[in-house]
C-alpha cells in the first residue's frame, strides 16, 4: 500500500520515480550520472526500499538540474507513499562507518522542511561528480518530503567514503523513521494530531 509513482517533467529534466516503502532493497537507476546512481542504490539497499528512478536530463550542460530534480521527485514520492503518516515511527537516526569515514544522519517526518548538513568534503570532485551537488539533492528532498534532516560527516579523509557513509546512514535513518510502530496502531505520532 505504501507505494508511489511520481513523474516530474520540466524543460531541464524528465524524471520518473517508482517507490515501495515496504520493499526488499531493490534499486534500478538510469540517470546519466553514474556516481549518483551508486549513491541512490545505497538508499534503496540500506533503506529496504524498492526504488526505480529514470531521468533524462540536460547533463550535457551540467549535472546540477538532474541531481536536484531527482531529490525533489524522490521527496514527492516519499510524501505520497506515506500519506498522512499515521502509525509511523517518525524519527530515525543512523551512524555508518566506511574505513576511516563516519557519518550520522537524523531525520524527523515533522511536516517541516529543514536541512542542516555539515560535511567537510576533502575533495571538490569525485571523478567527474561535483560534491557540492549533494547539498542540492538533500535540499530538494527535504523541501518536498516535508522532513527535517541533520547530516554530519564526523570524520574521514577520502571524499568517496565521506559521501557513501552519508547515503548509507540516510537510507538506514529513513528505514527507521518510516517503519510502522505497532504500538501507534494507526495513530498520529504527534501531540498536534497532524504532521
Amino acid at each position: 500500500m505504501r507505494k508511489a509513482n511520481v513523474t516530474r517533467d520540466t524543460l531541464e529534466t524528465k524524471i520518473r520515480v517508482n517507490l515501495n516503502l515496504d520493499g526488499q532493497g531493490h534499486g534500478q537507476f538510469v540517470t546519466g550520472v553514474p556516481f549518483l546512481e551508486h549513491m541512490l542504490d545505497q538508499i534503496a539497499r540500506h533503506g529496504m526500499l524498492d526504488l526505480d528512478i529514470t531521468c533524462d536530463g540536460d547533463t550535457h550542460i551540467d549535472d546540477h538540474h538532474t541531481v536536484e530534480d531527482i531529490g525533489i521527485t524522490f521527496g514527492k514520492a516519499i510524501a505520497e507513499a506515506l500519506g498522512d503518516k499515521r502509525g509511523i515511527t517518525r524519527y530515525g537516526h543512523s551512524y555508518v562507518p566506511l574505513d576511516e569515514a563516519l557519518s550520522r544522519v537524523v531525520i524527523d517526518f515533522s511536516g517541516r522542511p529543514g536541512l542542516v548538513m555539515e560535511v567537510p568534503f576533502t575533495q571538490r570532485r569525485i571523478g567527474h561528480f561535483d560534491t557540492e551537488l549533494f547539498y542540492e539533492f538533500f535540499q530538494g528532498f527535504v523541501n518536498h518530503a516535508l522532513v527535517t534532516v541533520h547530516i554530519d560527516c564526523l570524520r574521514g579523509h577520502n571524499a568517496h567514503h565521506q559521501v557513501e557513509t552519508v547515503f548509507k546512514a540516510f537510507g538506514r535513518a529513513l528505514r527507521m523513521a518510516l517503519a510502522p510502530d505497532p504500538r501507534m496502531a494507526g495513530t498520529m505520532p504527534s501531540t498536534k494530531g497532524v504532521l
